[in-house]
């Protein structure tokens, strides 16, 4: 990033919109704001703290039209526009979050902390990437103003890219906005913020279509506005006629709306008949004033009954398609959208789609919940405030990628209303089925759930619910969850349930599964090792270990062919001790014991342990190949057995977090005669003859033996493994001491 200073047009720039913006929101500041605002952006800038971003955009710049944004189309105030003013100089580092709240009050830092959050995933990864988008979702969904806020910041972002030269940085943002901000501005009744936000992604991802699409509604825009003028000129008669204020205005659909339809119809421009929409506004008096709940209730039922009589007067004079009616007066959606919607046919025989609704209701529209709040207070806002703890729960136990197809389809889809016996109401997408309404009442009523009565029939849990339904969950005390009901359940919330229910399910029956085994493998005498099972898991395909568990739960997989197998498999694998022999405890002295004065005559592997463990076998783990000087410690087995591990091997860490009372510790003693396998990772330069001079270095010691090698080269390097055989880790060091200054070789490690 580049430092930056002002040129002409950015100064002039800034200085009309701070203007303006002082003017929209300076009845809403607090004493000192402007001041202490004014001290930190002059001191970002005097300090040189703050860069430009990589399209070389001026952040203060940025800031400040982005907050015009949310004050023009979102309806944000004071404390919103004094965190994104502030949020360059956070981001630097030039001010902390603590500052924030003592100058400005914990609703600008709370707005800060979250946007604070989101730039720490930005600077990591592309938002895409699976971790990533949990985290932001995780973020957005703490404050309700910093979604908000990180939608109006990618509209102004992606209006300000339009000729920059970073290709790549100017796809990734079109991508998000496409993916996940046009969706959110969806969700949250921004439709103006999300038909721009997929413009702009189509003309930068799909250059051709977009500008195609333009110039065809160019050509076509003069026969176009002619054919609205007659359409609604009778309309407008008759609506005056009737007595009502209102005004009509055609709205084109938005180029990527088009490009969808192309796309999904498969047909050219000239094939989608509805191009544009009709809207008509009213005009009720009062309809923003309400000063009681009584007073709202009746400024309701007064708009209602004037869209109705609108829909009355449009029918009448052009035949409807009682398929595409979209009644949201009646039950508005979780965002707050209210509108009615018909499509009517009109002169010339094409289809038109006519949009009812108030002035106050075309606000809401335009400005989605931010207007809402202003007429029907936070507390109405229960359906977004349960939409976000459904995305939480979706987050804590869903994959990243489906997490995110997941998140779009909650996004994007309609909605159907349905009653519980007791009349309770409720919302689904479409598509939702009887299992997600039972899941939606109570965990255990999803999980015993065998199917509802839905006017007086019984119906299974995979019928899809229709608008209007009264349903009554029936269930059954034996019934389970099982794998196949995540595809018949719609909602996030519903899946969410059912994989943690089958979660808890399979840990039990894994439970159960590794208790059969252990009591066949003490019947039969044999020692378990875990790392032979899991080397047998593998063999027999299955990917997971519980899995495995699960089939042998089921009764899929018999206990004793499993054992069978195990037995095969560890016969066929070489010994681990040095001389093929496994060693008694008889060979293993006690610290500070009076024995260990007779080290000398003892044999010359010998192991030193903490307690007497006669009668015990041990050997050499082959996870991490211990040989003689290696700190080691001794795991007891399930046997009885025990195996010596490096301290520094890769499953140390998790068996003495898992069975720590199981670990011995133990060290060597004596000194080393018996021969141990190591294998070495060489790499370095694909040079002529360097394979012959590592293998005269180990040739020339006699207590070295060279049993393998396997050398691979590409684009110029070699990197292989070499497997010796050698004493101790005395000789093991200077074997690798002398390998490294072998000419061309980069790097030598014991694996």
């Amino acid at each position: 990033m580049q430092q930056f200073t002002f040129t002409i047009e950015e100064r002039d720039a800034t200085l009309a919109l701070y203007a303006k913006i002082r003017q929209q929101i300076g009845s809403s500041l607090q004493e000192g704001d402007e001041e202490r605002l004014r001290h930190h952006l002059l001191l970002g800038i005097e300090t040189q703290q703050l860069h430009r971003d990589i399209f070389g955009l001026n952040p203060i710049l940025l800031a400040l039209q982005t907050a015009g944004l949310v004050i023009d189309e979102i309806g944000l105030k004071r404390d919103a526009v004094v965190a994104i003013m502030l949020r360059p100089s956070v981001e630097c580092g030039q001010l902390d979050v603590a500052e924030v709240e003592r100058d400005f009050g914990p609703s600008v830092a709370r707005i800060l902390h979250g946007l604070g959050r989101i730039q720490q995933i930005y600077q990591k990864n592309p938002v895409v990437e699976t971790e990533n988008f949990r985290n932001l979702l995780l973020s957005l969904a703490e404050d309700m103003r910093v979604i908000l806020i990180m939608i109006a910041d990618r509209v102004n972002l992606m209006r300000q890219i339009r000729d920059t030269e970073n290709a790549d940085a100017k796809q990734r943002v079109s991508q998000e906005a496409a993916y996940l901000y046009a969706p959110l501005a969806h969700k949250l009744g921004l439709y103006k913020l999300k038909s721009e936000l997929e413009d702009l992604s189509l003309k930068y991802l799909e250059h051709d279509a977009y500008y195609h699409i333009k110039d065809k509604l160019s050509e076509t825009k003069q026969s176009r506005d002619a054919y609205i003028e007659r359409f609604i000129q009778p309309i407008s008669e008759r609506l005056s006629e009737a007595g009502l204020k209102f005004h009509i205005k055609g709205r084109t659909k938005s180029i990527h709306s088009i490009w969808q339809k192309m796309q999904k119809q498969k047909c050219e421009f000239e094939g989608v008949y509805d191009l544009f929409a009709i809207r008509v506004i009213l005009e009720v008096s009062g309809e923003k004033e309400a000063a009681d709940k009584a007073q709202t209730t009746v400024n309701q039922a007064l708009e209602k009954m004037q869209c109705w009589q609108v829909y009355s007067i449009v029918t009448d004079m052009y035949q409807p398609n009682p398929k595409r009616l979209r009644d949201w007066l009646s039950v508005p959606k979780s965002n707050g959208y209210e509108s009615l919607h018909i499509t009517v046919l009109g002169p010339e025989q094409k289809w038109v789609e006519v949009q009812i609704r108030t002035e106050r209701m075309d606000e809401v529209a335009e400005r989605g919940v931010a207007a809402h709040w202003r007429y029907k207070g936070v507390k109405g806002e229960t359906g977004l405030d349960e939409w976000l703890t459904g995305i939480r729960s979706m987050l804590e136990t869903s994959d990243g990628m489906e997490a995110m197809d997941q998140f779009r389809m909650d996004l994007y889809e309609d909605e159907v209303f349905v009653f519980t016996p007791r009349g309770d109401l409720y919302k689904f997408p479409k598509g939702a089925t009887v299992l997600d309404f039972a899941y939606h009442i109570h965990s255990k009523i999803g999980n015993q759930c065998t199917g509802a009565r839905i006017a007086g029939r019984v119906v299974p849990i995979r019928h899809q619910l229709q608008s209007g339904d009264q349903v009554e969950i029936v269930t059954a005390s034996n019934q389970r969850p099982r794998q196949e009901w995540l595809n018949i359940v719609k909602t996030s919330r519903a899946k969410s349930k059912i994989r943690l229910a089958l979660k808890e399910s399979q840990q039990k029956d894994g439970l159960y599964a590794k208790e059969i085994l252990e009591r066949k493998f003490r019947n039969r005498k044999i020692e378990q090792d875990e790392s032979t099972m899991m080397l047998l898991i593998k063999k027999m395909g299955f990917k997971e270990a519980s899995e495995f568990y699960l089939k042998i739960a089921s009764g899929e997989l018999d206990a004793n062919v499993v054992l069978d197998r195990y037995v095969a498999l560890q016969q066929s694998q070489q010994p681990v001790t040095g001389n093929n022999v496994a060693e008694t405890a008889a060979n293993f002295v006690l610290e500070n014991s009076p024995l260990s004065a007779l080290n000398s005559h003892m044999p010359d592997d010998v192991l030193t342990i903490d307690r007497n463990l006669k009668g015990i076998d041990y050997q050499l783990a082959r996870c991490c190949q211990p040989i003689y000087g290696d700190p080691v410690f001794g795991f007891v087995t399930i046997s009885g057995g025990i195996k010596i591990h490096r301290t520094d091997c890769p499953n140390a860490a998790e068996m003495r977090r898992r069975f720590g009372y199981r670990i011995v510790r133990a060290r060597w003693s004596g000194k080393g005669a018996s021969q141990y396998s190591i294998t070495l990772r060489v790499v370095g330069n694909d040079d002529i003859g360097i394979v012959n001079n590592l293998t005269n270095i180990i040739s020339r010691d006699e207590r070295l033996v060279l049993r393998s090698i396997n050398i691979d080269s590409h684009d110029g390097l070699f990197s292989g493994n070499l497997v010796v055989m050698l004493d101790d880790t005395t000789r093991l060091e200077a074997l690798i001491r002398k390998l490294r200054t072998v000419k061309g070789v980069k790097q030598v490690e014991r694996i």
